[in-house]
């Protein structure tokens, strides 16, 4: 009778166990590290704001998630540790579009292959650059800094986040359209740039217009025209390179990717879940107040972006004759 009683006893215990193992197989097994998001860029930048939005959006379906500066190299050392990555969705980066659709034109040797190192997640919203002018210039409109850039070439400094990034990019082709010359001076960051920029050091800055916008607002800068098609409603009275007389017009995006190799399931709920922030009204009316146009695409849409935008800047950045090491 014993014998019996220790049987069920330990038959029970064994139908408890595996009856543990089916409903929840996490109290046998560590819970997944959280969902890391790559920045390329400083905290407090567009890219780390941004990055911090959707990781604040997305943790309802992921988590808690983390946020992870890694900044260098105009974002290069965020994209190679993206690359490196396991494809298992755990790891991705959001990043601005110039290191996937500008390097591959201007570095001989790039150290990743901007297509077929990366998997396309979503195209997250686009935006517009500034023309921006500080105390050293003292310029209020596009029409003086093109006559000031004539008449006083060394006053034309201009500073960048980086050299080959995509403010650079604009500032070479505001020279073209504009028929100036323009003296780039990079830095390592637009902070660095503006704190260049309010000590009189140079003359003039492109950069994402919510880098400058409170500068501005409050007095210390100048932003003077943006490069988008319409007026940004971060600085809704400052007139476009086109209203200004300047026949330019650029934009560019944010995007998530993740390694080469993300696919099937993984993919398609880290796809759905940016499209399904991106659609939130809360979530647009931030994008908006920073002066981004949500998009929120799937990722063949965003690979499809990145083919043509790489295609369209390949001639203009050719013709620069701008190659980096």
């Amino acid at each position: 009778m014993k014998s019996m009683s220790q049987f069920n006893a330990r038959r029970a215990l064994a139908l408890s166990v595996l009856s543990l193992s089916v409903l929840s197989p996490g109290v046998f097994a560590q819970d997944k590290p959280p969902l890391k998001i790559l920045v390329g860029f400083p905290p407090g930048g567009s890219a780390d704001v941004l990055a911090r939005m959707v990781a604040e959006a997305l943790k309802d379906d992921f988590g808690p998630i983390v946020v992870d500066n890694k900044p260098g190299a105009g974002g290069r050392i965020a994209l190679n540790l993206t690359k490196a990555a396991k494809p298992d969705g755990q790891t991705v980066i959001i990043l601005p579009s110039g290191p996937m659709v500008l390097f591959p034109h201007v570095y001989k040797k790039l150290d990743y292959d901007a297509v077929k190192d990366f998997t396309p997640i979503s195209q997250i919203a686009r935006f517009q650059f500034g023309v921006v002018s500080g105390p050293a210039s003292n310029v209020k409109t596009v029409a003086e800094m093109v006559a000031k850039a004539k008449t006083d070439p060394s006053s034309a400094n201009y500073g960048t986040p980086g050299a080959g990034t995509l403010p650079h990019f604009m500032g070479v082709l505001m020279e073209q359209s504009a028929g100036i010359a323009l003296n780039h001076i990079p830095f390592q960051g637009g902070a660095p740039a503006n704190t260049a920029l309010l000590g009189g050091h140079i003359g003039y800055k492109f950069d994402v217009v919510s880098e400058t916008a409170e500068l501005h607002r409050t007095g210390k800068v100048r932003i003077i025209a943006v490069t988008g098609s319409q007026r940004d409603p971060q600085v809704p009275e400052v007139p476009t390179l086109r209203e200004s007389g300047i026949p330019m017009e650029a934009t560019a995006w944010f995007a998530m990717y993740g390694p080469a190799g993300l696919r099937g399931d993984t993919l398609t709920r880290l796809e759905k879940a940016m499209m399904k922030i991106t659609r939130d009204p809360a979530m647009r009316d931030k994008l908006v107040k920073l002066g981004y146009e949500p998009i929120g695409s799937n990722s063949a849409d965003l690979a499809a972006a990145q083919r043509a935008d790489l295609a369209r800047w390949e001639k203009p950045i050719k013709a620069t004759g701008v190659q980096l090491d």
